[in-house]
């Protein structure tokens, strides 16, 4: 079977294609990321639409492509759960049936103690909040008391806001070390997450690109761990390293966001090495749906399908390029601001490769993460089923 030399894993983090058969177990019931902003004037995607997009199953456009130069799904996961970490896994080859623990009500009196003492700091909030909106409201008091802001969502996550002024990075950073090193057991969030701002007052406080995750290890090796092992090239771009807890990667590229993220992916495309680049673009969640900016989503969509034919261009016979994405973000449901649970899609193009397949709807992201490792001439380790066969037109 031929192999790919290198495979290109975009996702465009929160990218929804519509409810999932169980969204209403998570209180997300009519939840269409894509469907939203499809409503919006600001979209133009037509390198999207040329990869098939709009042909997905049960996405709902005006129009069809009639000959797309990709293959597409729509993939439902199989993970307990609609966060990022718990869906770049599964992405990735590792299924997780058991939900990471949240706090809707904030996290137990016993934690927060046991955080306190090891950071000798007080904290302040300690319940699910915007992150926005807890800087607005408690910035004033952390900046006159020095107690740190701690906050979590829906979301396993840890996150702890605190001015750079009065704590900088480097520090919050390791004040986020010492809190993953704690929340372990029921307490094992899936993410610690530095949330840096800036600002005078609550008027003008804001939140700086300094954003660091610290992710959960995960349970067993993933796709990134197998092609490592195999002496192949593993570069994370965005936050992968976070996500992965750096296990696997042999480069780390960090980005601000999705133009930065943009760039890098271009840059590697013109380089000479074998194995993954895996790239998180994370505006779209982080900037457009938790904020409910359903103009900004489209035009983030629309900066990424302008550099396509760029990227494309760059790839060569043995390519392989991958879209996807780990949740969905629906910026026009308006419940919650949370993530909803979704489809996402699968868009698969490189040169070599029999186009326009429409593979329908399949279960698990992991048909990813094997596809990519079956391209890869990577062991059959991973929760998935590959399509490469069918891809290349071997099977």
């Amino acid at each position: 079977m031929k192999q790919a030399k290198r495979v290109f894993l975009i996702v465009l983090d929160s990218f929804g294609v519509g409810a999932a058969p169980d969204a209403a177990d998570f209180g997300d019931e009519g939840a269409n990321t894509l469907g939203r902003v499809l409503e919006s004037p600001q979209l133009d995607i037509p390198n999207l639409t040329r990869l098939g997009l709009l042909n997905i199953q049960g996405v709902k456009a005006p129009a069809r492509q009639q000959t797309s130069v990709g293959s597409y799904a729509r993939l439902r996961e199989v993970s307990k759960g609609k966060d990022t970490t718990i869906g770049h896994w599964e992405l990735a080859g590792v299924v997780s049936p058991r939900p990471l623990p949240t706090f809707p009500e904030g996290f137990p009196p016993d934690c927060i103690a046991a955080f306190e003492k090891a950071v000798g700091r007080g904290v302040l909030c300690n319940r699910p909040y915007s992150g926005t909106a807890v800087i607005r409201d408690y910035g004033a008091e952390h900046l006159a008391t020095g107690k740190l802001i701690v906050y979590t969502s829906a979301d396993s996550v840890f996150q702890i806001a605190a001015h750079e002024s009065l704590v900088p990075p480097e520090e919050l950073y390791e004040i986020c070390r010492k809190a993953r090193a704690l929340l372990t057991g029921p307490w094992g969030v899936g993410r610690v997450i530095a949330r840096p701002f800036v600002g005078t007052g609550p008027e003008n406080f804001t939140r700086t690109p300094n954003r660091h995750d610290f992710s959960l290890l995960p349970p067993r090796p993933t796709l990134l761990d197998e092609a490592k092992a195999a002496g192949l090239e593993v570069i994370g771009v965005g936050k992968i390293h976070d996500i992965f807890a750096g296990s696997g990667l042999t480069r780390t590229l960090r980005t601000s966001g999705n133009t930065e993220g943009i760039a890098r992916t271009l840059e590697l495309a013109g380089e000479d090495f074998r194995g993954l680049a895996f790239v998180n673009l994370v505006d779209f969640d982080m900037l457009y749906g938790h904020r409910r900016d359903i103009d900004g989503y489209a035009r983030a969509l629309s900066e990424f399908d302008r550099s396509l034919p760029a990227l494309m261009e760059r790839l060569g016979p043995e390519d392989l390029l991958m879209i996807t994405a780990d949740h969905g973000c629906d910026p026009g449901f308006t419940k919650t601001t949370d993530h909803t649970r979704e489809y996402v899609p699968w868009l698969i193009w490189g040169r070599s490769l029999t186009p326009g397949q429409d593979l329908g709807t399949l279960e698990g992201f992991g048909e990813v993460g094997a596809t990519a490792a079956q391209a890869l001439g990577l062991p059959d380790t991973l929760e998935g089923r590959g399509r490469w066969a069918e891809l290349t037109g071997e099977a």
